[in-house]
């Protein structure tokens, strides 16, 4: 009697892994075929940023340096921000906006909260799958931003922490997921150009991607400011793990907000997506 009474619950619990690993083979079949793309779009504007300030300029005289005294060439400072900032936006827009086109267009949502599983981990897959485009995205731009340069303005780049490299990269690649989930539930499809004006811009420019975040000691109320945002804490922690010399945020602080951000962007993203499926 006990036996039989628990089986179902036993056959549900087994069916999950299975099921989340199908969708995750079914991402990962769908990211294949879209690989030509996806290296487009991924590499086209960090590989012109470089090509201008670490090519270019150099050529042409006006080579930018770091400005705070260690001698660093722009392309040292780039590296770790680039690669930062091409993990956050491509886990985003991998969830933002095939999210939106599934929730508001498509419906094509409905099938997939037919999955034998609970629909926040639906949610959570979501989350994975962005991420894992994500990572994949950050780490395509390293090797261009890594040998696209002019003579004598190559990146001084070495791990001084491969534990904290790896954790700022997956734990990154799942907070920006998160928060392209958290987006593309909460905000309106007609609204998507805002969206890109109002956050995912300001967070570029602002995310201590072209400069570390000591600079900014100058402008005190900014450098306050810019504390509200995540691709600061992942530049800095990318920064620290390659580029050690340089000025970078203590380990404890960018490591705190990265992984705390992380599972309360989940929990928040979870909650919203069943609402929205649900309703």
């Amino acid at each position: 009697m006990s036996a039989s009474t628990h089986t179902p619950l036993s056959a549900a619990r087994a069916t999950i892994p299975r099921t989340l690993s199908a969708m995750m083979a079914r991402e990962a079949r769908v990211l294949r075929k879209s690989m030509v793309g996806t290296f487009v779009r991924v590499l086209v504007q960090p590989v012109m940023f470089v090509f201008v300030f670490a090519y270019v300029m150099p050529k042409i005289g006006s080579g930018v340096m770091a400005g705070d005294g260690t001698g660093a060439t722009f392309s040292t400072i780039l590296l770790p921000g680039l690669v930062g900032s091409s993990l956050i936006m491509q886990a985003m827009q991998a969830v933002t906006y095939p999210l939106m086109m599934e929730l508001n267009w498509q419906k094509s949502i409905t099938d997939r909260a037919l999955a034998p599983i609970p629909i926040g981990l639906l949610g959570v897959q979501k989350i994975l799958a962005a991420a894992l485009q994500g990572l994949i995205g950050g780490l395509l731009v390293f090797p261009a931003v890594l040998f696209i340069h002019a003579p004598g303005q190559e990146p001084e780049v070495h791990v001084a922490n491969w534990p904290v490299l790896i954790v700022v990269l997956l734990a990154g690649s799942v907070l920006a997921a998160a928060g392209g989930l958290l987006l593309g539930t909460l905000m309106n499809p007609q609204k998507v150009q805002v969206m890109f004006a109002l956050v995912l811009l300001p967070m570029t420019m602002l995310g201590c991607v072209y400069y570390p975040w000591s600079a900014l000691e100058d402008i005190r109320w900014l450098q306050i400011l810019s504390l509200a945002n995540p691709m600061v804490y992942v530049s800095e922690g990318l920064r620290s793990a390659l580029t050690p010399d340089l000025p970078h945020m203590p380990t404890w602080a960018f490591l705190l907000v990265i992984l705390g951000g992380t599972a309360l962007l989940t929990w928040a993203a979870t909650r919203t997506f069943t609402k929205r499926v649900l309703t």
